[in-house]
């Protein structure tokens, strides 16, 4: 193998090495960040963040968590909640409208709930949460998702412009908690790279960001 070969290899390997040190140790703040989450606070407003929906038509487990976290916040302080998601290709309803129709048949008023059927990641779920609660928005919301999703979710609640505390569901064990931390690692590494480069990446596919 001729000396260009070895150093083109060797330089290769140093950056799979350097890659998988930076991966490890931001999914080691990520485990720090779950674990060291602030405590929900007086909140106007409540954004659940969506999950996938079964073939029947119902929520999965881990999107009813998040949906029973909600109705729990909502019973302690009734106040207006705003339900996110769209319609995946592999399911049968939007997401937004099976957690709408979740958390009515559990009591909540219609009148107090608000569904976006338009967004198919987490910032567009922000996103649009922000408009449907329109001018009259209140100074602090909380934000529902799963435990390994609300740092992220948090943060992208800053850029959108929200002042926002949070509330963290389970996530399932084992394989599909070591899974959803994976690629939740990945998004973080998606979300520094948009900002280093002042751009999103999102259901339209890539734009300059205009705001923060």
């Amino acid at each position: 193998m001729s000396k260009g070969w070895r150093i083109l290899l060797k330089t290769i390997g140093a950056l799979i090495a350097l890659g998988l040190v930076v991966y490890l140790g931001m999914l080691g703040v990520l485990i720090w960040r779950v674990q060291h989450l602030p405590p929900a606070e007086d909140y106007g407003a409540i954004i659940v963040l969506g999950a996938q929906v079964k073939p029947d038509g119902t929520p999965n487990v881990q999107l009813q968590w998040r949906l029973d976290a909600a109705l729990s916040a909502w019973e302690a302080h009734p106040c207006p909640v705003v339900v996110c998601g769209a319609q995946g290709i592999d399911e049968p309803r939007a997401e937004g409208l099976v957690m709408r129709d979740y958390l009515l048949e559990r009591g909540v008023p219609e009148h107090r709930v608000l569904a976006d059927i338009d967004s198919f990641n987490t910032r567009e779920n922000l996103r649009n949460a922000a408009a449907l609660l329109g001018k009259n928005a209140p100074e602090q919301v909380l934000v529902v998702t799963s435990d390994y999703h609300l740092p992220r979710a948090l943060s992208l609640a800053e850029e959108e412009g929200f002042d926002a505390c949070g509330l963290g569901s389970p996530t399932l064990g084992g394989f599909h908690r070591v899974k959803n931390y994976a690629r939740e690692t990945i998004a973080w590494l998606k979300l520094y790279a948009e900002r280093l480069l002042g751009i999103e990446i999102g259901s339209g596919g890539i734009a300059r960001r205009t705001g923060s």
